[in-house]
């Protein structure tokens, strides 16, 4: 089911993609803009259901479904889209070139530290936001 779900959200995402591109383009935003939009809206169930955990005060259990959730969906997204560029003959830009690949193996480092120790705590929660906040401004200003 995972993977039927996977192909549904891959289909819709390109449907969505469309009048996405079409707006960044009008407006002259950067085209990273549409990947993270696209990215954004596929996690937004369980980032609702982490920030409903965290105003519950379960930090633990936010983490953990946040973490969890961007993992499983890394973890199936690349691989399926790199197949389907590969099927398709389609060339895959993954984004991550200039500071995009320092970035990502500094999270990747934070996140190991993350999972590794036995609890989580609010430093790391923050560590994790500035990180994406850097993010987000390598999106605009590369």
């Amino acid at each position: 089911m995972l993977f039927v779900y996977l192909i549904a959200v891959v289909l819709l995402a390109e449907k969505f993609a469309i009048p996405l591109d079409n707006g960044i383009e009008r407006f002259g935003m950067p085209q990273a803009l549409g990947g993270a939009i696209i990215a954004a809206l596929v996690l937004s169930p369980e980032a609702l259901s982490g920030i409903h955990a965290t105003l519950g005060n379960q930090l633990q259990r936010s983490v953990n479904i946040l973490l969890g959730s961007v993992l499983a969906t890394i973890g199936l997204t690349i691989p399926a889209v790199l197949t389907i560029g590969l099927v398709t003959r389609r060339p895959v830009a993954l984004g991550v070139q200039g500071g995009n690949f320092p970035l990502l193996l500094l999270t990747l480092a934070v996140s190991v530290v993350t999972f590794s120790s036995g609890r989580t705590n609010i430093l790391q929660g923050c560590i994790h936001l500035l990180l994406f906040t850097v993010f987000l401004l390598l999106i605009f200003f590369p």
